[in-house]
């Protein structure tokens, strides 16, 4: 694989010692050269102003570490997802990469191809550690052992169109519970208004839907016990009460025509294109839609508004829980120190500040915060905050293979090829084949 070297300064200097070598090499009939360390880092990031502001601080780092080469590379989403497992085992395998975290990071922590850096975060005193929020820490660390540095959180909530709210006679802040949301769904649709931008093609948007019913029905207790196959595990009544919830979600084609087809992007586009009033997406669902949109601009961001997923009357969970990413960089098992030091780097407060400003993520560097500007980005972190309980996307948190079947069995309630008595079954079914 290739991958793009960055750093200018250290070629140019590169061809200076060449020079000089041949010059001394008539005199004295040899030369020698010292080679950098190469930092291989594979991203799967898309936006070409995130991937300029990386470069940006790639430079920086090299102009202080002229010995260190930071070469990038990139790999579309489903492409790295498929490529991974053969690239870590491989001689190309690079020194760190993106990572959802959850169950995917845990098996991969299990096949020796990533390396543990909890010393480097307990160096000096935990310098390291004390730099990122306990929570962004935590939810990277199994069995006692941390296998990523942390780099951003993500929150999934609702964004709308508040025009075409105030056209269906909808107040967001009226949206408190379940049944709430349900009405302001049927207002919608009597207005002759899709409610819902639903991305069924890709499976995983719809997911989240399942994802929140569960942690609302069920709450913190339940889905840790279903984790952990205690209990009724995926068959507790309070989960299979969620499936009904989506289930009844369904039968008001909440979506817009075709919506099982739909790929994210496209999805976003709908929102985007003012052909749906909601959208249950991730915080930086405000400038993805304008990416989307079919005049590339979109809603204004004065026209988007945001509200939490809503309670469910009379269930364990808190309208306070949250769901969204804990994303990291995974150190492989190759990688140097130099490595660790450049992702030590990437993501201190001062350039985490920098990519928040630049609306790239909400950081999980220690006083980073201040950076985030963006109003529709603030009230994620605000909420982020107050979270008593924030969940890593479930089909990232139970691993690869039972990730897989809560996605299908998502899509398949919803669209009603499936009860929802059936579709616990068959995640308990995929679950204990993963035991």
């Amino acid at each position: 694989m290739t991958y793009i070297r960055t750093n200018a300064a250290l070629r140019g200097k590169r061809i200076a010692f060449l020079a000089a070598v041949a010059g001394i090499s008539v005199m004295l009939g040899a030369g020698a050269a010292s080679a950098a360390t190469v930092v291989k880092w594979l991203h799967l990031e898309l936006d070409p102003t995130y991937v300029a502001k990386w470069e940006e601080i790639a430079k920086a780092y090299e102009e202080k570490h002229p010995d260190v080469d930071i070469q990038m590379q990139f790999l579309e989403n489903e492409a790295f997802k498929a490529k991974l497992p053969t690239l870590l085992q491989s001689d190309d395998i690079p020194d760190f990469f993106f990572s959802w975290g959850g169950g995917v990071l845990k098996q991969q922590s299990e096949t020796g191809a990533l390396q543990d850096v909890t010393a480097a975060l307990d160096a000096d005193g935990g310098k390291l550690r004390n730099a990122y929020s306990a929570a962004s820490v935590s939810g990277l660390t199994f069995d006692g052992k941390v296998w990523a540095m942390p780099y951003k959180v993500g929150l999934v909530s609702f964004f709308y169109n508040k025009e075409l709210f105030a056209k269906a006679g909808v107040k967001a802040e009226d949206i408190k519970t379940w049944a709430n949301f349900l009405d302001a769904v049927k207002k919608l649709k009597d207005a002759g208004i899709v409610p819902i931008a639903g991305g069924g093609g890709e499976k995983w948007p719809i997911h989240f839907y399942w994802s929140y019913l569960v942690m609302r029905e069920g709450g913190e207790k339940v889905f840790d016990a279903a984790k952990k196959g205690e209990g009724e595990g995926f068959l507790d009544p309070a989960i299979v009460k969620a499936g009904e919830d989506l289930a009844e979600l369904g039968k008001l084609e909440p979506f817009q025509p075709g919506y099982l087809g739909s790929t994210w992007p496209q999805t976003l586009g709908v929102f985007g294109d003012g052909k749906a009033a909601m959208i249950l997406g991730f915080e930086n669902t405000e400038a993805n839609q304008r990416k989307n949109a079919g005049d590339g601009k979109g809603l204004s961001p004065e026209n988007i508004g945001r509200f939490n997923f809503p309670a469910v009357e009379g269930g364990a969970g808190k309208v306070t829980d949250t769901l969204g990413g804990l994303n990291g960089w995974a150190v492989t098992k190759k990688a140097s120190k130099e490595a660790i030091d450049f992702l030590a780097f990437l993501t201190n407060a001062e350039n985490e500040r920098s990519m928040a400003k630049a609306a790239m993520l909400l950081p999980v560097a220690v006083g980073a915060d201040d950076g985030v500007t963006n109003s529709l980005l603030a009230q994620s972190a605000k909420e982020l905050a107050a979270s008593t309980w924030h969940q890593n996307y479930f089909d990232q948190d139970l691993g690869a293979a039972v990730g897989r079947v809560v996605n299908d069995v998502s899509v398949e309630i919803v669209s009603g090829q499936m009860n929802s008595q059936d579709g616990a079954q068959q995640i308990q079914d995929a679950f204990e084949l993963e035991q």
